[in-house]
């Protein structure tokens, strides 16, 4: 299981970034892949995810109405459309994934596999 996250960049406060997450060794429609970042000193965090098992994606309270996840089945990616970006969310944003529901993935009850983050800095 392999995962490569790409499109961190520097953006203006209220600007825009898409980030995508690349998977390769399995099929990414078959396990819940989620979004996650670290900030400088912090803990890394759950964002959002995405399983073709649920209906809905899963959204932290920070990104809901900013961020989307989606995936794209013919490629092997799951993207984060990100606007409106804030200073706070500046951060390594890493894609992990695993076999579990979102709700696992994100509270780290089941094992995931991360690749390698992108940095995202949001500043003037």
């Amino acid at each position: 299981v392999q995962l490569q996250a790409s499109g961190g960049g520097l953006v203006q406060p209220g600007g825009s970034l898409r980030l995508a997450c690349a998977a390769s060794g399995f099929t990414a429609a078959n396990y819940a892949i989620g979004w996650f970042r670290q900030a400088p000193g912090k803990e890394r965090e759950a964002v959002s995810c995405i399983s073709s098992a649920e209906r809905s994606p899963y959204y932290r309270d920070f990104a809901k109405g900013r961020f989307t996840i989606s995936r794209d089945s013919g490629k092997n990616t799951v993207a984060l459309q990100m606007h409106n970006l804030k200073p706070e969310d500046t951060g390594v944003y890493y894609c992990g994934g695993g076999v579990g529901t979102c709700l696992q993935i994100m509270l780290n009850q089941v094992p995931r596999s991360f690749g390698p983050g992108t940095l995202v800095t949001v500043s003037s």
